[in-house]
């Protein structure tokens, strides 16, 4: 018997734990990310490590930037992650563990740590789960692990990110050091970055077109309180 759970059950179990409507703009990233989580948590070569669950925290705190109200953020966050009966905190605890980690070191020893051409003596779990990934024939690559391959790089050296070639000499290193497919890394995190500069814009037209509904309220506001001049006597 097959007891796999469906996007059905997640997305269902997400709603029961998140009771609170989610603004528009939002519910696709939302939805797009619980599902995707989903899909790899049921594959069989799936396998959770730190740098996935950096990949996760840092795309759901990137597109839900803004979202209002904020307190609802946590809320939906910890949804998704139990909706896939995982842990919440434990993305968390890991995501915010690697960056302690990545800031202590300089961008050189970064990049050969996660190609694996130097070792990492300040914390042997992430040092033995990425030597794991390195050696597994068949391990689960995702687009969320690479934001998170991609997350520590900004991390440590913003500008290097931001220079074309320079960011892909350092993910070539990566993935021929971790024997990931490069075409695949680089492509999925273009298509992230692009993402995230099409929400920005998207929250700019909406920051704008909110500003202008609340002049206009603020205008009538102002009309409909004014007081009424009498009428002029011209006898």
């Amino acid at each position: 018997m097959n007891n796999v759970r469906t996007v059905s059950d997640t997305k269902r179990t997400f709603y029961n734990l998140h009771t609170r409507p989610i603004n528009t703009i939002y519910r696709r990233v939302v939805e797009e990310l619980m599902v995707e989580i989903h899909l790899l948590s049921v594959n069989v070569d799936f396998r959770y490590n730190a740098i996935y669950a950096l990949g996760v925290v840092t795309a759901f705190d990137r597109f839900m930037q803004g979202y209002q109200p904020e307190q609802d953020q946590a809320s939906i966050f910890n949804a998704i992650i139990q909706a896939v009966e995982q842990d919440p905190q434990r993305y968390r605890q890991d995501a915010a563990r690697l960056q302690v980690v990545a800031q202590s070191l300089l961008t050189k020893d970064l990049i050969s740590w996660l190609s694996q051409t130097t070792y990492l003596d300040q914390d042997g779990d992430l040092q033995a789960q990425l030597q794991a990934i390195a050696n597994n024939a068949e391990f689960k690559y995702s687009r969320l692990f690479a934001i998170g391959l991609f997350s520590l790089l900004e991390m440590v050296d913003s500008e290097l990110v931001k220079d074309e070639k320079q960011r892909n000499q350092a993910l070539k290193a990566i993935a021929q050091g971790l024997h990931l497919s490069e075409e695949k890394l680089t492509k999925d995190l273009e298509l992230y970055r692009s993402n995230l500069d099409k929400l920005a814009q998207a929250l700019i037209v909406m920051a704008d077109m909110l500003a202008a509904d609340r002049k206009k309220r603020d205008q009538r506001q102002q009309k409909s309180t004014a007081p009424v001049a009498p009428p002029s006597n011209n006898e």
